[in-house]
Order: C-alpha cells, then sequence, then structure tokens
C-alpha cells in the first residue's frame, strides 16, 4: 500500500488562490467555502486514483509551541479572514468525508506530518509514504525513494537526491540548514552573511553545525568565500543557531495513531448535510460513488 500525508493548510492555500484565479478568468463571484470545496475536491481525487490510506493535517491555531522559543515566529496575524475562518471548515468537512484529520493545537501540521511518516515508514506493508506538499521543512523527512513529497501543483515527486539537488545537502541536515538561512515565511532570520550557497557548501561537508570547526582555518570548504567572517558570525551566534534549529525542526512525536488508522472506508452520515452547506450536493453523490467503487 502507499500512504498519502496531506497538508491541509497548505492545500487550503493552494485552493483558495487557484480558485481566486479561475473565477477572475470566469467572472463568476467568489464563495465563502470555494477553498474548502477544493480541498475536499482534491482530496476526493486521491480516493479516485487509488489511494486507501490517507491522513490530513492542518494547523487548527497557526501558533505553536514554536511561538514560546521565538518571539518573532509566525502568527495568524495578518492571514486573510476569509483563510483563517474556513480552517475549521475544512476540517469538519474533511472528518464528515470520512477522512483522517489531525487538527493541530500545540503542534503544527507540520509535526503530524512527520510523526505520521515516521510511523508509516516503519510498516512494513507500506511501499511508499507520500507526503503531499513541497514545502522545504518537510525534505527532512525525505527516505530514499520510501518517504517522498510530493508537489500536486508541479505533479513533481521529491526524493532524497532531489532534496540534495535543490539544498546541497541531504534530508538529516535541512533543519540545520534552516537555523542558519533562515525562513521568512516562518518568522525567524538565520545568522547574518549565511546565505543558501555559503550554508550549502558548509554543511555539505561537515553535516551539523557542531560539526562545524570553532576556526576557519580548519575549514576544509572547496569553493567557500568569506570564512573568516561566517566562522566568527557562527561561533559568536551559535547558542541563536542552535535554537532556530530546534525551531526547524520537525517533532515527529506528535500523535497521529496507526496506519490502520487511516484507511478511508467511505464519508459519514453527516457528509451530504455538509455538502449541502457547502453548496455542493452532488460531491457528496460522487464521494458515495467512489466508496463503493
Amino acid at each position: 500500500m502507499k500512504v498519502h500525508l496531506v497538508d491541509g493548510t497548505y492545500e487550503l492555500f493552494r485552493q483558495h488562490f487557484g480558485s481566486a484565479n479561475r473565477r477572475s478568468e470566469s467572472g463568476r463571484d467568489p464563495g465563502p467555502y470555494d477553498a474548502t470545496i477544493g480541498v475536499l475536491t482534491s482530496t476526493l481525487q486521491l480516493f479516485e486514483d487509488g489511494a486507501t490510506h490517507v491522513g490530513v493535517a492542518s494547523d487548527h491555531v497557526i501558533e505553536s509551541f514554536r511561538n514560546d522559543l521565538w518571539d518573532g515566529y509566525k502568527t495568524s496575524e495578518g492571514m486573510l479572514p476569509e483563510l483563517l475562518e474556513q480552517i475549521p471548515v475544512m476540517e469538519e468537512a474533511l472528518i464528515a468525508m470520512g477522512v483522517t484529520t489531525w487538527p493541530m493545537v500545540e503542534w503544527e501540521a507540520d509535526d503530524a506530518l512527520g510523526a505520521a511518516a515516521r510511523v508509516a515508514a516503519a510498516d512494513e506493508r507500506v511501499e511508499q509514504v507520500l507526503i503531499v506538499t513541497p514545502d522545504k521543512d518537510l525534505g527532512q523527512c525525505v527516505q530514499g525513494r520510501r518517504v517522498v513529497q510530493y508537489d500536486r501543483r508541479k505533479r513533481e515527486v521529491i526524493d532524497e537526491d532531489a532534496v540534495r539537488e535543490k539544498f546541497g545537502v541531504g534530508p538529516a541536515s535541512i533543519p540545520d540548514y534552516l537555523g542558519l538561512v533562515g525562513d521568512t515565511a516562518d518568522g525567524f532570520p538565520g545568522l547574518p552573511g549565511w546565505g543558501a550557497k555559503s550554508t550549502s557548501l558548509v554543511l555539505a561537508r561537515y553535516g551539523h553545525l557542531e560539526a562545524i570547526p570553532p576556526e576557519a582555518s580548519l575549514w576544509d570548504v572547496e569553493g567557500l568565500r568569506g570564512a573568516a567572517k561566517l566562522s566568527k558570525t557562527l561561533q559568536d551566534n551559535m547558542e541563536l543557531a542552535l535554537l532556530f534549529r530546534i525551531i526547524a525542526t520537525v517533532d515527529r512525536d506528535a500523535p497521529v495513531g496507526e496506519v490502520d488508522d487511516w484507511k478511508w472506508t467511505g464519508p459519514t452520515p453527516d457528509f451530504a448535510e455538509t455538502c449541502q452547506r457547502l453548496g455542493v450536493p452532488a460531491l457528496a453523490d460522487r464521494t458515495a460513488e467512489v466508496a463503493v467503487g
């Protein structure tokens, strides 16, 4: 079997902006639940394509334990109200659809996805785990071609070789990479002067922050410029870099259950009413047909 783990928060954003583009082309007025309907439809498409075990993780609240670690970490402030309001609507609709759903409060959606990938990878029955999001943070969870990311928009599989090609380092070094370069989307800056190229060169050689020699004269990194300045910045800010690495590290101990819990057996009796409320009654019929098939 294959296991599909979907980033519901990302999918909600993707569907919102995708539907906005389609509306502008057609001239249709926006509906209040367009993004949620898009998530339901795209999730059903997974089942139509043969998926059997699916879990969707969402950020029920945007804030998490990471906000206690860094004041500038991302919050819901500034988030589009129409998206923020749809998060619980999407979660409830997915649950009514019979889809395993993890609405995260203390943890984040990424943590649920990473934890589920760990559980699934340990199950010998699982042929492959697909983490359905292009989010760079999840690159740390990739394992060869057994655990991969899948970008549905580009229809692109991101395996371990693809992670190395993109970042210059393997999956295990992604938290260290983000600890140095930062992540503006998540609200932490990294260290001054440590850009993508210098970071990938250094970590490709040493792997993790603690393994980087304390003096630039000891570095053995071909093609690197400004080693002395980079070294001083790192030594002066090592504690901060380690903190950013913690923030960037996916917590794979989030509670997600077991693989058998994620098998889709069809919609609940409440799904028809949910679709009626969303304005897409035909989706309930289509879902029931897929379940029977």
